[in-house]
């Protein structure tokens, strides 16, 4: 009966009532700017991407320091109206500069919590606080009360050696904390008293309403006021490589995972592209990244080692052995104790304790250091090794560590022909399309060529390259690729340039732009009118297929003249099975169509006439490829008997597919019930956790909290975790574990200092 509780438990973790629909919707995603991310959704605002995180700034409360952080209300499912008069604030005027003194006082002041930086003098005797080093400071001061200089200089010198290494590796830690307060943005603007102005970070309290622009790094947590095309970078903190668009949206449940809180601008994060307004909520520890901050300030970094207790214990069993020595001397000598019989007695004691035990082991494992840095893994922690061959689980970030954080269009879809795959990866531009399935007049697997593209299907590849605004430039020094812009229109164009159309060889057959509608966050696409080197003018569309079918009457075929005209309710019967199928891959889906447009003699269109009566060329599948590395790692690590879990920020499907490619769980689907939703698993208590017969393999759209929570969980088990990871969102994990890998050239600074390997 206990057994078919526990299965049933794992099985219901797993359900998530919104998979279906972020399958089809979630995964639609534009590449206009920075504003790709957002166009997965149509009206359903709650199911949009929104790798939304948290920054910096910690209050400083003198006596209040200890206090835990409180929990502040959903701010994301109240009005704005709500939220102003619970802080006090008129949504035109804002503060009122006498209301300042009065909020600091309770709110505190919008910084680093922490008195700046250690006391050397303090680190400096904590290293001597250890019980087999205590016994050779003993040692030491015998053996020179006595006069043995040599005994007591060796004894003495290798107690320096080893204070000092622990010294400086201890020192480098407090860097954890300095890294976070870099983040931090030096100035804000402001509406106090009507009037906007600038002021320091510093000085934000809840309730004031900040003006931001493209560019801006956000100071403090905020609820979003009005947006104009608005997007922030959140990689920093989720590890997520796409921007994220935000709207003023009221949201229904108090528990949305915070990377589905689009109407949340968290401190830290930066804006790429657009402007708006938002209503300060959360100011310095109570800040999201306040709470990291206060994870690490509060994690315990002094857990000692199987090696260190048993050197402590070993330590322990000397003493009491030397004791006995002295003893046994002094009976020899019928306790007629004179300075010859205790010149002996102490001899005999000091021959006991091993005094170049510390420098043995210190040196055996600098030379595991100097091993693993030559496999380009450096260790800043010594005793890291020991637990590193200890390791029974790995708990692995997704973005940037088990992926390449490049965004790849993989697969595509085109009416009559069915569906393509495309190899390369990263920025490269070599690459070979192949189609998955037979067609008339072609077989199943046949590659496809500049020279050999039907119409229909150039006419996509031409509009995936001109309505786009990156570019994608070959480094003359390393000759490796690398795209400017946003990543999912990067992946396009080097789509582009696989089959030799990319924008600089269609601008040499004399395409031009004449005229660009950007990506609008409220009607999630965006669209071009080219002219070619003959005079005609064609209008390319690119969004969430939701939008772009709304603007379409028809499909392009294969030949030119063959265009299949429809309803929009046909239309949508016959796109949206392929959008969930791409989607189920775990990619993120983008529509393309086109028209031709006639000169308007004066060169100027409106928008509301281009987008209107497309032609739909077909679907693109883009996601973040796992490294050629990773599924070798994985398997080995399975192999050696170690569990891989795969922690992440990312939605369920495309975590699931990730998965399954890099062999965390079978591609059968057989262990798909070890696949669960971080909202979830934060609900289950420790004793439903610990109830489970096996622990998720994988777990979606994590917060930092959940990451620190199935660790903790693992240790509960008795097991020993490795935690790898890269932003900032990583660091109390890495710190909680018991071995904290971070990843060298993308990871934060943050991470590589919470690190404990």
């Amino acid at each position: 009966m206990q057994e078919q509780k526990n299965q049933n438990i794992a099985f219901d973790v797993t359900d998530t009532s919104n998979e279906k629909k972020f399958s089809v919707l979630h995964h639609e995603r534009s590449s206009t700017g920075t504003s790709i991310e957002t166009m997965a959704n149509d009206d359903k605002r709650s199911i949009v991407r929104a790798f939304v995180m948290r920054k910096k700034n910690f209050i400083k409360r003198g006596s209040r320091n200890d206090q835990p952080v409180k929990e502040g209300p959903p701010y994301h499912t109240m009005s704005i109206v709500s939220i102003a008069g619970l802080l006090k604030t008129d949504l035109e005027s804002g503060l009122k500069e006498n209301s300042i003194d009065e909020k600091q006082a309770q709110y505190g002041v919008n910084e680093m919590e922490g008195d700046g930086g250690v006391n050397p003098i303090k680190l400096l005797m904590k290293q001597f606080f250890n019980i087999l080093v205590l016994i050779l400071v003993i040692a030491m001061a015998v053996s020179f009360a006595f006069k043995d200089w040599v005994e007591g200089g060796v004894i003495a010198g290798i107690m320096l050696i080893n204070a000092g290494i622990g010294f400086l590796q201890e020192y480098k830690a407090e860097k954890t904390m300095d890294s976070l307060r870099q983040m931090a943005s030096p100035t804000a603007q402001v509406i106090r008293d009507g009037h906007e102005k600038t002021i320091s970070t510093k000085d934000l309290v809840p309730g004031d309403l900040v003006i931001l622009n493209n560019g801006d790094v956000v100071g403090a947590d905020c609820r979003v006021i009005d947006s104009f095309n608005m997007e922030v970078d959140e990689a920093l903190l989720t590890g997520e490589s796409l921007p994220v668009s935000k709207v003023n949206d009221i949201l229904e449940h108090s528990d949305v995972p915070l990377g589905d809180r689009i109407n949340m601008l968290y401190s830290s994060t930066t804006l790429v592209k657009g402007r708006g307004q938002g209503i300060v909520v959360a100011t310095g520890m109570q800040t999201e990244i306040g709470k990291i901050a206060k994870r690490l300030l509060d994690s315990d970094s002094n857990t000692r080692t199987p090696l260190q207790k048993s050197l402590d214990r070993m330590a322990l069993v000397l003493l009491a052995v030397a004791i006995v020595a002295l003893i046994i001397v002094f009976a020899v000598a019928k306790f007629q104790i004179d300075d010859q019989v205790v010149l002996y007695a102490i001899s005999t004691a000091i021959a006991v304790i091993p005094e170049g035990l510390i420098a043995v082991v210190t040196l055996t494992q600098a030379f595991g250091v100097n091993a693993m840095a030559r496999a380009n893994a450096l260790v800043r922690r010594l005793v890291a090794l020991e637990n590193l061959g200890a390791v029974t689980n790995i708990c692995s970030d997704k973005t940037g560590t088990l992926t390449q954080s490049k965004m790849v269009l993989t697969r595509f879809w085109r009416p009559e022909a069915g569906f393509y795959k495309v190899s390369g990866l990263g920025f490269d531009i070599v690459g070979d399309v192949h189609l998955e399935s037979e067609q008339e007049g072609t077989a199943k697997g046949a590659q496809v060529t500049q020279d050999n593209m039907n119409f229909g299907l150039r006419q996509m590849v031409e509009a995936a390259a001109l309505c786009n605004m990156s570019q994608v430039r070959q480094d003359k020094e390393t000759n490796e690729w690398y795209g400017i812009g946003d990543p999912t229109e990067v992946a396009l164009q080097v789509f582009a340039h696989k089959l030799q159309s990319g924008k600089p060889s269609l601008i040499e057959e004399g395409w031009k732009l004449k005229m660009e509608f950007p990506f609008d966050s409220s009607i999630k696409r965006m669209s071009v009118v080219c002219q070619s080197s003959n005079g005609s003018q064609i209008a390319l569309l690119k969004g969430a297929t939701e939008r772009v079918l709304n603007c379409c009457s028809g499909i392009q075929l294969s030949d030119k003249e063959d265009i299949q005209y429809m309803s929009s309710e046909e239309l949508h019967d016959l796109i949206l099975p392929k959008v969930e199928k791409l989607a189920d891959g775990g990619l993120r889906v983008l529509s393309l169509a086109y028209k031709p447009v006639k000169s308007t003699g004066d060169e100027q269109f409106e928008r509301e006439d281009v987008e209107q009566n497309m032609i739909f060329l077909g679907l693109v599948g883009i996601y973040d490829p796992p490294r050629a590395e990773s599924k070798d790692a994985v398997e080995k690590c399975h192999k050696a008997g170690i569990a891989v879990h795969m922690l992440t920020g990312d939605h369920i499907a495309t975590a699931r597919a990730i998965a399954k490619e890099v062999g965390i769980i079978p591609v059968d689907g057989s262990r798909d019930n070890l696949v669960m939703a971080a909202q979830t698993f934060d609900k289950l208590s420790e004793e439903r956790i610990d109830e489970l017969p096996e622990l998720p393999l994988v777990i979606a759209r994590c917060s930092p909290d959940t990451k620190v929570k199935m660790i903790e969980a693992l240790h509960r088990r008795k097991c020993i975790v490795a935690m790898t990871g890269d932003g900032v969102n990583d660091s109390p994990s890495l710190k909680k574990s018991d071995i904290g890998i971070a990843m060298g050239q993308g990871g934060s600074d943050v991470a590589k200092q919470a690190e404990r390997y």
